[in-house]
């Protein structure tokens, strides 16, 4: 009988039959299935913020500066990835004021892989939610300057998005601080960054001010073929600027090209706050061009094109301010169609005037009534030597009419070189009365008080045009002309004149003048009548001169004289100018007889803002009294005391005085 067969006698199973047999037969494939498990329960269980720390080390290796990521690190992949991390820190250089340099509760940006191995970044957008940006200038530098300079790379960013952001930027040694609200506006188009709005305030060199702005969009930060728009408003005290234009690459401000208005009550008020060194003017109204050049250490200003007003006079031109060199230097050429005189009244001292001698300036309207109640001419306002010693100028001023009621000026063309302190007028011409007055003026401020040289000369004055607002000679005829030259010391006009050394020479050649003028200056009565009565004539002059030696701010004639074919002037006495007085006697020499003629010494007396010309009273009335005795003997005798029989030489018009 067969025997049956237990399990434990029965064959074992082929190898291949089991489960390790399926791994031993099929080793790839279960490769493949066990690196698809660990993928799976990779991206199951993976967490990017594995990598803030070394992301954390990497910056501090980079820039020397801590870098924290509190909050959660996502990443988006692709081949524009979307990377977010939040509550983001970065700190600050160790001698800034501010614990941190930059901080913000989330930043979304998007990296291009691509140009990563060109070793370039590119960032197509980010967005910043409540992003708190502090920058700071020290002894040092800025507080963005951190690592080696060089190691960036080539980093190009595109859109920007900002919620509520705050931009803070501190220069003590330069007493500037700025804080600005920095937002987006709502996106109309979700693919574009939308405009940026910016509001904010501080101190600009000391001076508090405030800004409001609008960036419109599209924001490439880094394209120059779609520029960056922007249009702020600005105002630091009474100074107001509006700035309207592109920038291109704003990051870097390389380039931008800006429709700059300013406008204010002093064009002064620029010295705090940009270093241009202005003299006090009447408000003052600009709008031109702003564009910036680099080359080397110097950056170039040019506000080109500019139209506007300052005071009453229209002004116009180019103007060039550089910085980064020993001192800034600006260069201007302006022109003037119509220069009210008034307005450059700041130039030497005075107080400038605008619609119609008033002024909205407190400060100015103040002076303005101080001169006015002063009993002086000249302006005693000192030049104030740290604004003449600020800056370098090469300035030209071209106006083609004078608005001056009470002088007969034509036009003006001025050049002022202004280097190391040293103040140079080469020319300063006038066109006055159909002639011409050219002067050279040189200050040397270098130091206190002001050592100044002026050489004055005139030629072709019109006699008639000199004194318009006078009946009695507006019908005159004569060229005069004159040479001044004299040098004082001091820190203003009326102290550089009062301590002035020098000669003043002027003259005029032959001419006609009313007889009438002459017949009074000698107080012919019989004369003067008759040409009251009838019409006056006009009578040939044949010369005119004066010449004076100035010493210590005092005029000195050494040569006086009106001749006519009527009457001869002789003058003498003297002319100061540190006291502002006048003390001259002028003796009419007649050259015919009169009847009845009280001629006797006119004296020309008082100030220089209330001159008083007056006869010599006591031969006047020694005249009359004498006439009235002899009228009391006989009554035809009375004409003897009032007999002029002339005799009055002719002068030498063919000397040096009348050349």
């Amino acid at each position: 009988m067969p025997t049956s067969a237990t399990p434990s006698d029965a064959p074992p199973p082929p190898h291949g039959g089991s489960p390790l047999g399926a791994i031993v037969r099929h080793p790839f494939r279960t490769l493949l299935a066990l690196l698809a498990v660990g993928i799976i329960l990779l991206i199951i269980f993976w967490d990017w913020n594995w990598f803030r720390r070394p992301i954390e080390k990497y910056v501090h290796a980079k820039t020397g500066r801590t870098l924290h990521i509190d909050g959660n690190l996502a990443v988006d992949p692709g081949w524009v990835p979307t990377i977010t991390a939040e509550r983001v820190t970065f700190s600050n250089a160790g001698w800034a004021k501010r614990p941190l340099m930059a901080k913000t509760d989330k930043v979304t940006l998007r990296v291009e892989l691509e140009p990563l191995f060109k070793h370039q970044v590119r960032i197509p957008s980010i967005q910043l939610d409540k992003p708190v940006l502090n920058l700071e200038t020290g002894t040092r530098g800025g507080n963005w300057a951190f690592g080696d300079p060089n190691s960036h790379g080539d980093v190009q960013f595109r859109n920007l998005w900002i919620n509520d952001g705050h931009f803070e930027f501190l220069e003590p040694l330069k007493h500037t601080d700025i804080s600005v609200q920095v937002a987006s506006d709502a996106a109309k188009n979700a693919s574009a960054a939308p405009p940026i709005t910016a509001k904010g305030s501080g101190h600009w060199r000391g001076n508090a001010f405030t800004l409001e702005g609008r960036a419109e969009s599209p924001l490439q930060l880094k394209s120059r073929d779609t520029p960056y728009h922007v249009d702020v408003h600005a105002s630091a005290g009474r100074t107001h600027a509006h700035a309207r234009g592109t920038l291109l690459d704003p990051l870097q401000l390389r380039d931008f090209n800006l429709q700059l208005a300013l406008n204010g009550q002093n064009l002064e008020d620029l010295f705090p706050l940009l270093g241009i060194a202005a003299p006090p003017t009447p408000p003052y109204s600009l709008d031109g061009r702003l564009t910036r050049g680099i080359d080397g250490a110097k950056t170039s200003w040019h506000y080109d094109n500019f139209k506007g007003r300052v005071g009453d006079s229209d002004l116009g031109g180019d103007a060039t301010f550089v910085t980064g060199g020993k001192r800034p230097f600006l260069r201007g050429r302006f022109v003037s169609r119509r220069l009210d005189l008034d307005d450059l009244a700041g130039f030497i001292g005075g107080a400038p005037q605008a619609g119609g001698g008033e002024t909205t300036n407190p400060e100015l309207a103040a002076k303005a009534a101080q001169n006015a109640a002063r009993s002086r001419v000249f302006p005693d306002e000192p030049y104030k030597l740290d604004k003449l010693r600020a800056m370098d100028a090469d300035v030209t001023l071209r106006a083609t009419r004078i608005n001056a009621p009470s002088l007969p000026l034509d036009d003006m063309d001025a050049h002022l070189k202004l280097e190391g302190g040293v103040l140079r007028l080469e020319p300063l011409n006038f066109g006055v009365a159909g002639g011409d007055i050219r002067s050279v003026i040189r200050m040397d401020g270098r130091e206190s008080p002001i050592r100044t040289k002026a050489q004055i000369s005139a030629r072709g004055l019109n006699l008639g045009q000199l004194l318009p607002r006078s009946e009695l000679v507006k019908e005159a005829v004569g060229k005069v002309g004159g040479q001044v030259t004299l040098a004082g010391t001091g820190n203003s006009i009326a102290g550089i004149l009062g301590t002035s050394n020098g000669t003043v020479g002027i003259g005029m050649g032959r001419g006609h003048i009313g007889n009438l003028v002459m017949e009074l200056a000698g107080l012919d009565v019989q004369e003067s009548l008759k040409f009251m009565l009838t019409k006056d004539r006009q009578i040939p002059v044949r010369c005119a001169f004066g010449d004076f030696a100035v010493h210590n701010g005092v005029m000195t004639s050494r040569a006086l004289a009106f001749d006519t074919t009527d009457t001869i002037i002789i003058g003498e006495g003297d002319i100061s100018l540190r006291d502002e007085t006048l003390n001259l006697k002028l003796r009419p020499r007649p050259k015919d007889r009169s009847l009845f003629s009280f001629r006797s010494p006119l004296y020309l007396t008082g100030t220089f803002r209330k001159p008083a010309f007056h006869p010599d009273m006591k031969r006047v009335g020694l005249r009359a009294a004498l006439a009235v005795a002899l009228g009391s003997i006989a009554p035809p005798a009375a004409l003897l005391a009032t007999l002029e029989l002339g005799g009055g030489k002719d002068a030498d018009c063919g000397g040096h005085y009348a050349r």
